[in-house]
């Protein structure tokens, strides 16, 4: 099938206009240019079954003193891909909607896909420092990572460790435990007023929103836990 991207543009394209002072002080240090991630998967780990589509969205920039969030998201990375195994298992493709049988034939080669998202990623970055955010991070990242370091030509645009889990982030600022972070007890102003539809670009766009408020959320601040020491 034909790869689905947008036109590729500049970072500051998709986000919020800064002054000069702001601009000149912010290439004087590190920068984190986050970006959202969803994968859609035939079954549970990468090597036995295969993504089968993924999605990318610049999700905002902080300079560790400001964040900016995109004004919009229409600068986007979008493709599905071939399968790269015969495996899979039939909930994960009733969970997706994605017809595995037309990828067999029609996706977009894996090697091929990788390196495009990898180059999308690095020239939307520029001399920053992208990195992938999701919630939770750990399936995505699993898969990305895998993905990007088995077939892409120029490796991971992440490296081996930039990445932000956005359930952690709510579970420290709520002051909760990680079983209470969910993405199903999110406060209502929290979350995006988007659906999540299972397609990767929806959910990417999605989660981009939700983690953008929970990035700018002062959150709310609980009780110091009480610490103990006992033998394990």
């Amino acid at each position: 099938m034909k790869p689905m991207s947008t036109p590729q543009h500049n970072l500051k394209n998709v986000t919020t206009k800064t002054n000069k002072k702001y601009v000149h002080e912010r290439e004087k240090c590190l920068v984190d240019v986050y970006f959202s991630a969803d994968v859609e998967t035939d079954g549970p780990i990468p090597g036995p079954y295969s993504i089968l589509s993924f999605a990318l969205v610049p999700a905002g920039i902080f300079d560790g003193k400001e964040f900016i969030r995109p004004e919009s998201y229409f600068e986007t990375f979008y493709t599905e891909l071939k399968p790269i195994s015969n495996n899979f298992q039939p909930e994960a493709l009733r969970a997706n909607g994605l017809d595995r049988n037309r990828l067999c034939l029609e996706g977009e080669a894996p090697e091929s896909a990788m390196t495009r998202a990898y180059r999308w990623v690095m020239q939307l970055a520029g001399k920053d420092k992208p990195v992938l955010v999701a919630y939770p991070l750990s399936f995505d990242w699993t898969w990305l990572y895998w993905y990007f370091i088995r077939f892409s030509s120029e490796g991971s645009p992440f490296d081996y460790s930039r990445c932000f889990d956005i359930k952690t982030a709510l579970a420290i600022k709520a002051s909760i435990p990680i079983a209470e972070a969910g993405r199903s007890k999110l406060a209502f102003s929290l979350r995006s007023h988007r659906k999540h539809t299972h397609h990767a670009l929806d959910d990417a766009i999605e989660q981009a929103e939700i983690f953008a408020n929970v990035f700018q959320w002062r959150g709310k601040r609980g009780p110091t836990p009480r610490t103990t020491t006992h033998r394990i």
